[in-house]
């Protein structure tokens, strides 16, 4: 339900709305973020419902209303608590705001490093006056445990009463500036690889280029018609029953995603991975953790009205959070998983001609991998990924192209990152089939996973412990891979031939046939 909040602006009220907020909480500090005051009485803000009717009678409000009661009512700054806190090295931050200021300008974030470099200097100074008084504090209990004359023992007594309430105020500071130091440094991006091209995504650099676009002796059809001449999928049943950019797949296009799932997740399998089934629906403070803003502006998450959950984007947020607050042994690392889930984005902002059909929807089937190793292992993982996703693509004939992507493509927890695009010529395009990233351990010290080093594994209660790091990587995304395979293995009489690794898996189909009429 929508809210909207009376706030003071000198002695008049003001009414700001805030629309399509399912329901407060500390993720939402983006949109509470106007309101820098609001109207509180007796320790609580008036915020009412959107269609609530307002009464003069009752008696709050018409207090409220009255230019005495504007100013003697209490007004206090709203703090926003973070609902999680992440483990972020403030200290190492500042020794690199160099580094940090300049990789935070070439990734074109918004994060504030100079605020965030004021809030950790003031904390220090409230922590060193909070152990002084703490210390103050020992010091006058300890006289009051000997023999003293009255008058000593009150004025002890009283020193002890100031120390109490200075502390109580330090300590109320503290916390206020621990909640917002939090969230400013939240914003704060990854760290960028020192090989990622600079600039936006038409800066990325091309890693590897293969096979060649298929030549066709024929009028070439998009997936859109190809699908409707085979009878493959039906858009606008979907559309009056669920909206634009859903759709139903039917025949021989249920066949090819089910084969298209159980080949990758088969092929991945072999390669040493987990597979897994996930959740779809998780709390949205992990899928904060995982770098995604359920609560932002052009978000591409889905958020349940009335709840703290949300309907995933991909299955990297659910694997992520299965090890969430643990110590794993180093002898367990790495843990490699294959995922399948469907997934769900608003596609906020998407429009135009690439968008329409199977490219850009809402709801699609996805296989995705994820790894948690060591430090040290990222790097050579995240080459392991790649070589995976380039494996899969080739053996199905496609014709594609590996990119590094640009520092201004990169999302915050991406250390680097690389994608695939494949030719999809009813396009007349590339068009992105999958990424792979690394997210060194920004995910991690959000997600609380460390790991423990051998060396201290003998005693699990003491020894360092270290932040894992986390990569994930598409390895079939449904809908465009049916896009890719429609339009590149077309041939003239409107079928489409299936290529050869799928065909186990379609029950021996081997070709799509239009159907008679």
């Amino acid at each position: 339900m929508g809210l909207q909040c009376l706030c003071l602006g000198g002695t008049a009220f003001h009414t700001l709305k805030l629309a399509a907020v399912p329901s407060y909480s500390p993720s939402s500090s983006s949109i509470f973020r106007p309101l820098s005051r609001a109207l509180f009485h007796g320790g609580r803000c008036l915020l009412l419902p959107l269609h609530s009717p307002v009464k003069p009678s009752f008696p709050l409000l018409s207090r409220a209303l009255s230019i005495s009661a504007v100013q003697s009512t209490l007004i206090e700054e709203k703090v926003i608590k973070p609902q999680w806190k992440a483990a972020i090295d403030f200290k190492w931050i500042r020794e690199n705001k160099v580094a940090v200021a300049a990789n935070i300008k070439k990734r074109s974030s918004n994060a504030n490093l100079e605020l965030v470099l004021d809030l950790y200097d003031r904390l220090l100074n409230v922590q060193q006056e909070v152990q002084r008084l703490r210390t103050e504090r020992n010091v006058v209990a300890n006289k009051m445990k000997g023999k003293l004359e009255p008058s000593e023992r009150q004025k002890l007594i009283e020193e002890g009463k100031n120390i109490k309430e200075g502390l109580i105020t330090l300590e109320e500071d503290l916390l206020k500036l621990a909640d917002e130091l939090q969230l400013e440094a939240q914003r704060i991006p990854n760290m960028t690889h020192p090989d990622v091209p600079m600039g936006g995504e038409d800066s990325s650099v091309l890693r590897k280029m293969v096979g060649n676009p298929r030549e066709f002796g024929f009028p070439i059809k998009d997936h859109l018609q190809l699908g409707k001449d085979l009878d493959l999928f039906d858009f606008d049943a979907a559309a009056e029953v669920s909206g634009s950019k859903f759709y139903y797949l039917k025949n021989e296009a249920v066949l090819l995603e089910m084969a298209l799932i159980n080949w990758t997740i088969s092929e991945v399998v072999r390669r040493g991975f987990t597979p897994l089934t996930t959740p779809e629906i998780v709390r949205s403070s992990v899928v904060e953790k995982c770098g995604f803003q359920p609560r932002g502006e052009n978000t591409q998450v889905y958020s349940i009205e009335g709840s703290d959950q949300c309907l995933i984007g991909t299955a990297e947020i659910p694997v992520g959070g299965i090890h969430m607050d643990s110590i794993l042994a180093e002898s367990s690392l790495p843990l490699k998983y294959v995922a399948f889930s469907h997934c769900f984005r608003t596609e906020a902002g998407a429009a135009g001609t690439a968008t329409r059909g199977l490219y850009r929807v809402h709801q699609f089937s996805k296989v995705e991998m994820f790894i948690l190793c060591q430090p040290g292992e990222s790097g050579s993982y995240h080459e392991e990924l790649i070589k995976i996703e380039e494996d899969l693509y080739s053996s199905l004939g496609f014709h594609f192209k590996t990119l590094d992507m640009a520092s201004g493509d990169l999302g915050a927890p991406a250390y680097r990152k690389f994608d695939v695009e494949a030719w999809m010529p009813g396009l007349g395009r590339f068009g992105e089939i999958s990424s792979a990233s690394n997210c060194t351990d920004y995910q991690s010290r959000r997600l609380g996973i460390r790991y423990r080093p051998e060396s201290s594994s003998t005693n699990l209660k003491k020894g360092p412990t270290e932040f894992v790091h986390t990569l994930n990587a598409t390895a079939c995304a449904v809908p465009r891979m049916i896009v890719c395979l429609l339009e590149n293995f077309q041939q003239e009489d409107g079928s489409v031939v299936i290529p050869e690794p799928l065909r186990p898996f379609t029950g021996g189909l081997e070709v799509i046939t239009p159907k008679s009429r």
